[in-house]
């Protein structure tokens, strides 16, 4: 769902009801886990959590540079990882836990599909969030 919510309120009052719970719940988990120096904000129509451009300095496309980002789609729910993308060991971590937990990976580069917020392994989820610190995040996006 593209959406053109300017806050994180009015994008949960866009979505179909019965979602509402699981975005809260993967907000939360977001926010508990995500380090220092990363901003939420509305971009891209999605929730996201960026590192501002004050930090990261000019970026290619003069927007700050998004390290997770949570939407509401179709037929499920995604929340891009950009941390697990550009580290590999990042994204390792997180396929292990979800399969030691039993739990269903689909990812594609950056987007982790789910239908609801118990289909993710939340460990695994918090300690990807947590992985990767603003600077490390800005020198890889150097590269």
């Amino acid at each position: 769902m593209q959406s053109s919510a300017t806050t994180v309120e009015a994008y949960l009052d866009q979505i179909p009801a019965e979602r509402r719970g699981d975005m809260e719940r993967v907000i939360a988990l977001v926010r508990d886990n995500l380090p220092e120096g990363y901003v939420e904000a509305m971009n891209w129509g999605m929730i996201c959590w960026e590192v501002p451009l004050e930090t990261s300095g000019p970026t290619y496309n003069g927007r700050p540079l998004m390290y997770a980002a949570l939407a509401s789609q179709k037929r499920h729910m995604a929340l891009y990882l950009c941390g697990a993308n550009c580290r590999p060991e990042v994204r390792a971590a997180l396929e292990a836990g979800f399969r030691a937990a039993g739990r269903r990976f689909d990812m594609g580069a950056a987007c982790l599909r789910f239908r609801n917020a118990d289909a993710l392994d939340a460990p695994s989820v918090a300690a990807a969030v947590a992985a990767v610190p603003v600077e490390a995040f800005v020198a890889s996006a150097r590269r």
